[in-house]
C-alpha cells in the first residue's frame, strides 16, 4: 500500500475516497458483465437456442467455482484491510500467501472430484436430452480450468484489499479483453462453439491471475505469494473463514437458487430457460455496477472500522445515496429499451416476449438487492461472522418455498415474481440485523 492509497484510506473526502475504491471495481465488474453478455451474443449468432440454454444451465457451476474464490478472497481481503488499519504489515504477507496457495489447492480439488462425476453433474444442472451434449462440453472445460478461475477471484479481492483498486480493475478488464478476443476467434474462425467459449473464459482468468501474481510478487509493498510467507495459523484460519464461509455459503445458495429456478423453468420449455439466461445477463450489468460500488467500499469500511469509525459511518451513508441514484437511472433506461436489448440476442418473438417480461419483473428489486449487498459488506468488513452467515442463507431459504407456492398459484409468472419476493425478504432481514447487531453504526441515518 503506497502513500496515495493510504491517503484515500485515511484523509481524502468521503465521496472522493468512495469513488477511488468503488469506481474501478464498478468498471471492472461492468466489463465482466459485458463479456458475459458477449458470450451469449457470440453463441446467439450461431442460431442455436440449445447452446444458449447450455450457457444458462452452467451458471450454477460457475457460481460454485467463483464461491470458492470468494471464500478465500473475501475472507482474506477483509482481514488484510483490517490488519492494514492496525498497521500489522508483516501479518498481511502471511495472509496473502495463505490466500494464494489455498485457492490453488481448492481449484485442484474441484477438478479432481468433478471430472469423474461429469455426467451426474450435467444431469443435476437440469440439462435435457437435447441440451445435454452442449452442457457437458461447457462443464468439462470449466472443471479443467477451475484452479485458474478460483485463483482469479481470490487474487482480485486480495489486490483490492490493500487499496490497489486501479490494479484490481486492470486485471478484471484484462480478463474481459482477452475473453472477447478469444470468443471471436473460437466462434468465427475455429468454429468451436460452446467448447471454445468455455475455453476462452478459462484462459482469460489464467492471464488475469498471472497479472495479479506479478503485482503481488514485484509491485506490492505488503502482499506476497512467497511460499516462505505461507502460514495457516489459528488466527489466520479463524479470521479468514469467519467471513469467507458466509460469503461461500451465500454464493452456493445463489448457485443453488439458479439451479432450482432452472428446474422450475424447464416446465415451460427450453425457450423459458434461454429467455432467463439472456435477461439475467442484461440485468447483471446494473446489478454488477451496484455490486461493484458495494464491494468496492468494503476495504474502506474495514480499514475505517479499526482506524476511524466516524469515517466508516459517513462512507456507508454516502454509499446508500449512490445506490438509490444508480437504481433510478438504470430503471429508466431498462424500461425504455428492454425490447431492443432482448432483440440483440435473438429474433425469436416468443423468446423476446418472455425475456422482456422477466427483465421487467426482476428489475423491480434492483435497489433492495443492491442495499442487501451493502449490508453483507458491512458485516464482512466489521468481522460480524454470525450476521454475515445469516445473511448468506436467508435469501435461499426464502426462495425455495416461495418458488413452490408461487409456481402452484400462478405458474410461469409466479416463478419469475418469486425472485423479487426473496430479495425483499433478504433486505428486511439485513436491515433488522444491522439495527440489532450494530446500532452504533446507524447514526449516519439521523445525522
Amino acid at each position: 500500500m503506497d502513500a496515495e492509497n493510504l491517503h484515500y484510506f485515511e484523509k481524502a473526502p468521503v465521496a472522493k475516497a468512495v469513488a477511488h475504491f468503488a469506481v474501478p471495481m464498478m468498471l471492472g465488474m461492468s466489463m465482466s458483465v459485458i463479456y458475459s453478455i458477449l458470450n451469449a451474443y457470440f453463441l446467439g449468432t450461431l442460431g442455436n437456442t440449445l447452446m444458449l440454454t447450455a450457457l444458462a444451465l452452467t451458471l450454477p457451476l460457475f457460481a460454485a467455482i467463483m464461491a470458492l474464490g470468494n471464500l478465500i478472497g473475501m475472507g482474506s481481503g477483509t482481514f488484510i484491510s483490517r490488519l492494514l488499519g492496525e498497521k500489522k504489515y508483516d501479518d498481511v504477507k502471511h495472509v496473502s500467501s495463505f490466500a494464494f496457495y489455498s485457492s490453488l489447492a481448492l481449484g485442484l480439488i474441484v477438478m479432481a472430484v468433478g471430472l469423474p462425476l461429469i455426467d451426474p453433474i450435467v444431469h443435476g444442472l437440469g440439462a435435457t436430452s437435447d441440451s445435454f451434449g452442449f452442457t457437458k462440453d461447457y462443464v468439462t472445460v470449466m472443471l479443467i480450468g477451475s484452479p485458474f478461475v478460483v485463483l482469479f477471484f481470490t487474487l482480485e479481492n486480495i489486490v483490492r484489499s490493500e487499496g490497489a483498486a486501479i490494479t484490481s480493475m486492470i486485471g478484471m478488464i484484462l480478463s474481459v479483453v482477452v475473453n472477447i478476443i478469444l470468443d471471436a476467434l473460437v466462434i468465427f474462425v475455429f468454429h468451436w462453439g460452446v467448447i471454445g467459449v468455455a475455453s476462452a473464459t478459462v484462459i482469460s482468468n489464467l492471464v488475469a491471475s498471472a497479472f495479479y501474481v506479478f503485482h503481488m510478487g514485484y509491485k506490492s509493498q505488503f502482499l506476497s505469494v512467497s511460499v516462505k510467507r505461507f502460514k495457516a495459523t489459528k488466527d489466520i484460519l479463524s479470521n479468514v473463514f469467519k467471513i469467507g464461509v458466509p460469503v461461500f455459503v451465500m454464493s452456493i445458495f445463489l448457485g443453488a437458487m439458479s439451479l432450482i429456478f432452472n428446474h422450475f423453468l424447464v416446465e415451460y420449455g427450453d425457450q423459458a430457460i434461454a429467455a432467463y439466461g439472456v435477461s439475467s445477463r442484461l440485468l447483471q450489468f446494473p446489478e454488477f455496477i451496484i455490486m461493484g460500488l458495494c464491494e468496492g467500499v468494503v476495504p474502506l469500511i474495514a480499514f475505517s472500522f479499526t482506524a476511524n469509525k466516524l469515517r466508516m459511518k459517513q462512507t456507508i451513508g454516502f454509499t446508500i445515496k449512490a445506490i438509490v441514484a444508480l437504481a433510478v437511472v438504470f430503471g429508466v433506461i431498462v424500461y425504455l429499451t428492454s425490447d431492443q436489448l432482448i432483440g440483440l440476442f435473438t429474433n425469436d418473438p416468443q423468446l423476446i416476449e418472455m425475456g422482456n417480461y422477466i427483465l421487467h419483473v426482476t428489475f423491480l428489486s434492483l435497489f433492495i438487492s443492491g442495499t442487501t449487498t451493502l449490508f453483507m459488506g458491512i458485516f464482512q468488513a466489521t468481522a460480524q461472522g454470525t450476521a454475515a452467515f445469516i445473511m448468506s442463507i436467508i435469501q435461499g431459504m426464502t426462495l425455495i418455498p416461495v418458488l413452490f407456492i408461487a409456481n402452484r398459484m400462478n405458474g410461469f409468472h409466479g416463478v419469475v415474481w418469486s425472485l423479487v419476493i426473496a430479495d425483499a425478504v433478504a433486505f428486511l432481514v439485513g436491515a433488522i440485523m444491522l439495527l440489532y447487531f450494530s446500532p452504533k453504526y446507524l447514526s449516519f441515518i439521523i445525522e
